[in-house]
């Protein structure tokens, strides 16, 4: 009996190791890299559509059984622009500075901000993000804004000093569409660091504008290949970068 009782204890733990696995979440790369940029823009005007913007300009998903949010605008509803490298950005009503500090290209710029990645994915023909992850989170992190990251401007000691071809090209290291996209937004006049965050607005970087299927620099320990980036940020000041400071 004891023998008996093991047998169908075996069975059923391989049963459900098997579940299991079929529930992982699978994303096979497409070879032709233009049906992964397709991926990529249903996915984001999907995430226009299923999410919305909190009292705070935190990106929040609609919920389908609380009715508080029935209210609340798309993100679709709040005037996206879509640049031609297919970088999508929304500049959040009531939450910017005026008159504001236009952002330089060589800027060193403080950031309060949220950031996701995502995989733009084809599962059983429901094309959206999938395997989102965690790329920068200030907010619910450290509290405090992060200063000069390199995925916006890596600094020219840095690639000067760097032991490889590949670590000295500044795609190894930046966002292209993230840079892009800030020019449009402008900063705050270098707030405190304990000012409570009211986030400006959101870009989402496809992947082609972001790291693609290139090299880049190590980040979070996982790869950002086909990696999609949602950003949600307040910009808190900006500063003029000296030349000790390149």
């Amino acid at each position: 009996m004891k023998k008996i009782f093991l047998y169908i204890l075996a069975v059923s733990l391989s049963f459900s190791a098997c579940k299991k696995d079929d529930d992982v979440e699978t994303y096979q790369e497409p070879e032709d890299v233009s049906v992964q940029n397709d991926y990529d823009n249903q996915s984001i005007q999907k995430f226009l559509n299923d999410n919305y913007l909190d009292a705070q300009g935190n990106i929040k998903a609609f919920s389908s059984t609380d009715t508080s949010d029935d209210n609340e605008k798309k993100l679709s509803e709040l005037s996206p622009v879509t640049l031609p490298s297919g970088v999508v950005y929304i500049v959040r009503n009531g939450a910017q500075p005026s008159p504001g500090t236009t952002i330089g290209s060589n800027d060193i710029i403080r950031l309060m901000m949220r950031a996701r990645t995502y995989i733009g994915a084809n599962t059983d023909g429901n094309i959206a993000f999938t395997s989102g992850a965690d790329f920068v989170n200030t907010i619910d992190g450290s509290g405090s804004p992060v200063s000069d990251p390199m995925y916006y401007y890596v600094k020219t000691s840095t690639l000067n000093n760097a032991s490889s071809d590949v670590a000295k090209d500044r795609s190894f290291y930046e966002i292209e569409g993230f840079r892009e996209a800030l020019q449009h937004f402008k900063a705050f006049d270098n707030l405190p660091n304990d000012t409570p965050y009211n986030l400006q607005g959101v870009i989402i970087v496809p992947s082609r504008a972001a790291f693609a299927r290139d090299t880049h620099y190590n980040y979070t320990g996982y790869s950002f290949r086909n990696r999609s980036i949602v950003f949600n940020f307040h910009i808190y000041g900006t500063a003029t970068r000296g030349a000790d400071q390149d």
